[in-house]
């Protein structure tokens, strides 16, 4: 509407200026005062019109002219004309109406004005609607009809306790009686907490679409300008729509960008975002009941909002949507995979066997990119092979096939992930080893992948020092290959790792002997301004502690390493061979790792075609044809000009 109304000022500004150009009288007759005078006096003028200070008129010959007669006054000018027979006529001024006077003098003014709100509506997002300059304070919350909403509990999987949780939200929204019959009150609000893509978003949506009613949706961070005011009253704006379409949900998701506790700022000016908050507060449970508003919020960090924001009458019940276990993962894959053409041979309780720790985003991105393969490879249907190749992908990274390693390189790589892969194998309470790979994946030049059995949810001290012990597997092959002084920078993740796992166990895990079950250092999650940024270390000892926690936590890494050591030089040879196996395979699987580890020859891989073969066999044709052209009598050679040299270059089967 605005951008019309700029567009007609300008066109109508436009159109007077070419009139005006129109109406401009041409000076191709115009004679100076003087001269008209003496014209007259001679009796050359036969009429003249008087408009003001312009004369017009005509000559006795029929030529017209006009002049302009100066400001002062000319008595004698009148009785010239009349004493030489001119005939004298005058025209009336003009008479513009007061409208019309007006917005002549007015239209510069309007037509900067409407250039400056034209403006400030763009600065704040479009104009109309909710992003004018006089609707700061209108809520951004954006309304979902409940004939809009589709999701249902059924498209939830993977967290059976958190939709048991909320399913009487869905009821109470149903039937509200039922509840009240008995004095029972329905929670205020829930908040949903858990790690990042363990599908929050997606319950709250299937609780609107269970119950049928309006779904209110808004971030956390839409509260917050840059202007003071703003956010208290968005949040005011938004429950005043909520009432509206009461019974109904609003759903507030990263609730911790303006949760978060108060008091942590810096300065004594007006904290924007705690006048957020308090007004949250108060209308989630103040004076003014809301009933048949359920405010839900969801979360990764719960430790960082404010207690009065989690007391019960605000955010009554905390659900936790944490990682789904192997069972949970299977009723996610098998969500996803009906949106896919799935082979026979599919098996979604394999697949989550095999990926530990994968919350449901990493699933539809699993199951995304196996469907990615198999248009790659030109299929009709997602089978095994594309869904292994997906979890290899997202485990260990991309395939880095253009990546060229020096000989040297790919077999000091293939000793280092072997030297990983033997500590690992034999270590007790290790996690199985599941694949080793020196193909470039990621920024990494080689992986070795270790898959656990069962979902884990505490590890033993064992269990570490294995951890610790592999870690430095890969070194530790590297010196005995190479000595210390050919040892690589190769290790530095491992050592980083490595060191982390001894110190925690010293300073937050209590599991170091000498300094008994203590924590000396923990994870500062407050986010602060005046204690530092999120993720700092709040240290809890003196510098004489500090000495002893350095000291344990070197007899914790110098321990591993011994023991490490003499694993892998009681099993050189084994190491020799898994290396030798890694250079020619590139990768090799868990089967063929416990054949190396049982003593025996690992077999070769499927679908694997031996480079050597073919050189042999490009040999023999190449001879055969060098055989027909020395037949040849005629000297001409049959064969093409780039293999007369004889030589082959097979393409390894892993590319």
């Amino acid at each position: 509407m605005m951008k019309n109304i700029l567009l007609w000022l300008v066109i109508a500004a436009v159109l007077l200026t070419v009139f005006n150009n129109f109406n401009t009288t041409p000076d191709t007759n115009r004679i100076s005062y003087s001269e008209f005078v003496k014209e007259v006096q001679e009796g050359r003028v036969a009429k003249v019109i008087v408009d003001g200070y312009t004369i017009s008129g005509s000559r006795t010959n029929g030529a017209t002219f006009d002049t302009v007669r100066p400001a002062a006054s000319d008595p004698k000018i009148m009785d010239d004309l009349l004493s030489n027979n001119v005939v004298v006529e005058g025209r009336m001024p003009d008479q513009q109406s007061i409208w019309t006077q007006l917005l002549l003098a007015s239209f510069p003014i309007l037509l900067i004005l409407a250039i400056f709100v034209f403006f400030m509506r763009q600065m704040q997002g479009g104009a109309g609607g909710k992003g004018g300059p006089m609707s700061f304070g209108k809520s951004k919350a954006r309304l979902l009809p409940e004939d809009q909403i589709k999701t249902t509990f059924a498209d939830v999987a993977g967290c059976d306790e958190a939709k048991e949780d909320t399913s009487e939200l869905v009821d109470f929204l149903r039937e509200p009686s039922k509840f009240q019959r008995l004095g029972g009150k329905i929670p205020r609000g829930i908040l949903m907490c858990g790690p990042p893509g363990t599908g929050k978003t997606l319950l709250a949506k299937a609780i609107a679409g269970e119950a049928k009613v309006p779904f209110f949706t808004i971030s956390g961070s839409d509260f917050v300008e840059m202007f003071v005011g703003v956010g208290a009253s968005r949040v005011r704006d938004m429950f005043e729509q909520a009432k509206k379409h009461a019974p109904c949900i609003i759903f507030i998701d990263e609730i911790d960008a303006v949760g978060r506790n108060r008091g942590s700022g810096m300065g004594g000016g007006n904290d924007e975002r705690e006048q957020t908050l308090n007004q949250l507060l108060v209308e989630m449970d103040g004076f003014e009941g809301n009933e048949g508003i359920i405010v839900i919020a969801a979360t990764n960090r719960p430790d960082v909002l404010d207690p009065a924001l989690l007391r019960p009458g605000r955010f009554d019940r905390q659900v936790q949507v944490g990682l789904p276990d192997i069972r949970g993962r299977e009723q996610i894959l098998k969500v996803h995979l009906r949106k896919v053409p799935c082979d026979d041979d599919v098996e979604p309780k394999n697949i989550a066997r095999g990926t530990p720790g994968f919350s449901g985003a990493d699933l539809a991105n699993l199951v995304n990119e196996a469907a990615l393969f198999a248009a790659r490879s030109n299929r009709r249907l997602v089978n095994m092979e594309q869904l292994e190749l997906a979890k290899d992908k997202i485990l260990m990274g991309a395939e880095r096939k253009t990546m060229v390693m020096s000989d040297r390189e790919k077999l000091n790589t293939a000793y280092h992930e072997a030297g990983h892969t033997i500590i690992g194998y034999l270590m007790p309470e290790h996690d199985p080893v599941y694949k080793v790979s020196i193909i470039p994946r990621g920024r990494a030049l080689g992986v070795t992948m270790y898959l656990p059995e069962e979902d884990k949810y505490s590890i033993s001290k064992r269990g570490l020092e294995s951890q610790v012990c592999s870690l430095y597997g890969g070194r530790i092959a590297e010196e005995m290959i190479h000595g210390f002084d050919g040892v690589s920078t190769g290790a530095s993740n491992d050592i980083e790792r490595a060191t982390s796992i001894a110190r925690n166990m010293v300073t937050k895990w209590g599991l170091s002997e000498k300094l008994g079950p203590f924590a000396y250092e923990e994870d500062d999650h407050s986010g602060s301004y005046i204690t530092g940024p999120t993720g700092s270390k709040a240290n809890y000892f003196s510098p004489e502690t500090g000495k002893v926690i350095d000291s344990e936590v070197q007899d914790i890494i110098s321990r591993c390493y011994e023991k490490a050591t003499k694993i892998l030089v009681d099993n050189r040879a084994k190491l020799d061979v898994m290396a030798e196996a890694l250079v020619q395979y590139e990768t090799i699987d868990a089967k063929q790792i416990k054949e190396i580890m049982d003593g025996n020859k690992p077999s070769p891989p499927d679908g694997w075609t031996d480079p050597g073969a073919m050189s042999k066999d490009d040999d023999a044709v190449q001879k055969s044809s060098s055989e027909d052209d020395a037949v040849n009598k005629d000297g001409e050679v049959t064969g093409d000009s780039d293999d007369a040299s004889g030589q082959a270059s097979p393409k390894p089967a892993s590319e």
